[in-house]
């Protein structure tokens, strides 16, 4: 038999298993018509380990080592046939409800309270007015001093860094949006162009010590390392330029925004010293409320896993099912005392497509601590 009588071969197996998972399908939809009216929840775990348990050992049983790959083509069936299940029972009543009575726009900038971490100049405050032209932000010492002044509304939004495109996440952050569990409304990328600071006349040469915040730091690292700095950790960027400004000593600098530098009037000592030049970071704004634009690009969510083995890969098959591109996965520690963790991710979407809506309501059911976060516009 040569390659193309076994592709001929396969091609006529395929098309008895397209027939067979559609009379499949059909089955489910029936399943799903009886739950409803027996009121029956949708997901029977049990059931689904002992068909896969039937499954690995009738494919082993036939060749060893087909087994795991059988479970795994029988899961994603399942997972599918469930997904149509919850769209027959129009699942996530709570979500959708949530998703009809969101707020259409964000508000104005002439009327909005904002929230930042930091002083002005911190490049928090750059991210405000590029999302709220001409906003003056109150500012707040930590970040979570900005999570509860939008708890305690002292604030509309609070507006926080949660990740950059040379050193990653900012792990803080993202354990605050887990804990507070705030929806975003609107997210924006601003390019860093961070610069050392010195007091006036400050010679590069003449510098021991560089301030900054651990992010402006990591991002910075090649230049602060080829010119013999010590890199001392600040709460802020636009602290640290402050606390330079104030210091009287010309042996130490910042990395800060060039916006800093006029503020506190300390002289540029050198420009974009940044390790790479495309040094983004992105920003969330957080809400109380819910707010959906119509032009939402991006869809937030957290929640953690069933104990099933391969628990994540299924959770994840689902979003490519539905043809949904994933743009970020963060795990983070439940700090419940065991080694467990909730998951964060981005994909992109919009609510104006159905199919992502029956998806997200069907997650919401079948996953534990599930939280729909946001569906908001990411400007560029």
């Amino acid at each position: 038999m040569d390659l193309s009588d076994i592709r001929r071969e396969i091609d006529t197996i395929d098309a008895e298993l397209i027939q067979l998972i559609c009379r499949r399908m059909d089955c489910a939809q029936s399943v799903a018509e009886y739950k409803a009216a027996n009121n029956m929840a949708v997901l029977n775990q049990k059931r689904e380990e002992e068909i896969i348990e039937r499954v690995k050992r009738s494919c082993d049983d036939y060749r060893d080592g087909y087994g795991n790959a059988a479970a795994i083509i029988f899961a994603s069936m399942m997972d599918a046939s469930r997904a149509l299940q919850h769209q027959v029972l129009a699942a996530g009543a709570e979500l959708r409800n949530s998703i009809d009575q969101a707020k259409r726009r964000l508000i104005p900038s002439d009327r909005v309270r904002i929230a930042c971490q930091g002083i002005p100049g911190a490049y928090s405050d750059e991210a405000a007015n590029k999302i709220f032209p001409g906003t003056r932000p109150r500012f707040y010492e930590t970040f979570e001093d900005v999570f509860s002044a939008v708890r305690d509304e002292q604030a509309d939004y609070g507006i926080l860094p949660v990740e950059n495109s040379s050193a990653g996440s900012v792990n803080e952050v993202y354990d605050l949006v887990m804990k507070y569990r705030f929806t975003i409304a609107a997210a924006v990328e601003l390019p860093i162009n961070h610069c050392l600071l010195g007091l006036p006349g400050t010679d590069l040469q003449n510098l021991k010590a560089v301030y900054s915040h651990p992010q402006g730091l990591a991002q910075c690292g090649d230049f602060i390392a080829r010119h013999h700095l010590e890199p001392r950790p600040f709460i802020n960027t636009a602290a640290a330029a402050r606390m330079v400004a104030e210091s009287g000593d010309a042996s130490i600098s910042a990395i800060a925004s060039s916006a800093a530098a006029g503020i506190y009037g300390l002289q540029i000592i050198e420009e974009n010293i940044q390790s790479i030049d495309n040094n983004n970071t992105r920003f969330i704004v957080i809400s109380r409320d819910l707010v959906i634009s119509d032009d939402a690009n991006k869809i937030s969510l957290i929640f953690a896993l069933p104990h099933v083995t391969g628990s994540l890969y299924r959770i994840l098959s689902r979003f490519a099912m539905a043809g949904l591109n994933l743009t970020k996965l963060e795990s983070r520690p439940q700090r419940s005392g065991g080694f467990e963790y909730l998951f964060y991710i981005d994909f992109e979407g919009n609510f104006g497509n159905p199919a992502t809506i029956d998806l997200l309501c069907a997650l919401s059911e079948e996953l534990p601590s599930f939280s729909f976060i946001g569906n908001y516009k990411e400007m560029d």
